[in-house]
């Protein structure tokens, strides 16, 4: 079952954008550069969920256009699913056309995929899935293991 895992909001600059969240009592993580997407993101863990904000280091990355075209704001929904590999392909079977058929490697180690706008009811809809040591303790603390022992 599908979880979510962040949502992600493209800004201009992190350092402004963190402000406010910092105001709010959230704690921004250390920056991470994707050099393969363009983009350098701060997560804010808000409960289960994080706030991703993502910043365009590349004038040409989709980030970057998104914000020429739209502005600052949401930008996607990340879905955490347990087998990447095997949901990509059965949404493709079914017809759902994907951004890149390739699965990539982003934030943290996570691979995903991006399902297409025009599939999704016009929301780009990221799938992540976990590096294999933090699925495992995911697993762990959904099963109400104590992890200190």
């Amino acid at each position: 079952m599908a979880e979510i895992d962040h949502i992600a909001v493209a800004v201009h600059g992190l350092t402004a954008a963190t402000k406010l969240y910092g105001l709010l009592g959230l704690e921004p993580g250390e920056p991470e550069t994707i050099d393969s997407e363009g983009v350098r993101v701060v997560m804010l863990p808000v409960g289960a969920v994080n706030i991703e904000l993502l910043e365009p280091t590349d004038p040409q990355s989709s980030v970057a256009r998104f914000l020429d075209r739209r502005g600052e704001g949401l930008h996607h929904i990340a879905l955490r699913v347990e087998n990447l590999a095997s949901t990509a392909a059965r949404l493709q079977e079914a017809g759902v056309r994907l951004v890149n058929n390739a699965i990539q490697t982003g934030a943290g180690g996570h691979r995903y995929v991006f399902i297409h706008p025009a599939s999704a009811d016009g929301v780009l809809i990221e799938l992540v899935e976990a590096p294999p040591a933090a699925a495992d303790e995911a697993r762990e603390d959904s099963h109400g293991k104590d992890k200190s022992l």
